[in-house]
């Protein structure tokens, strides 16, 4: 048993064509060399850069030299009048004894 598989009952006979010849050329030899091109224009100038960054701090420096002394300074005024001292009465003068020897 055969089966077919078409849109109608009918048997059908498919033909295959025969392969058509295609010609291809074929490329013959490469031609000389072409001459040089011009040179391009110069191209646009560019645009500035970027500043820079800030530098580090620089090193602290030395200390100063030590500097002169003063001049000496004007002699004070006199002091006050003390009030006049006692004299007589009862006044105790205790003198302490000489340590003793060892």
């Amino acid at each position: 048993m055969a089966l077919a598989l078409s849109a109608c009952d009918k048997p059908t006979t498919v033909v295959t064509p025969a392969p058509a010849v295609v010609a291809v050329p074929v490329p013959g030899p490469a031609g000389p060399t072409g001459a040089t091109g011009a040179t391009g224009s110069t191209g646009y100038t560019g645009a500035p850069g970027a500043s820079g960054d800030t530098g580090a701090s620089g090193a602290t420096g030395a200390t100063g030299a030590t500097g002169t002394t003063g001049t000496t300074g004007t002699t004070g005024d006199t002091g006050a009048k003390g009030d006049r001292g006692r004299t007589g009465g009862d006044t105790v003068i205790v003198v302490p004894p000489p340590p003793p020897a060892r």
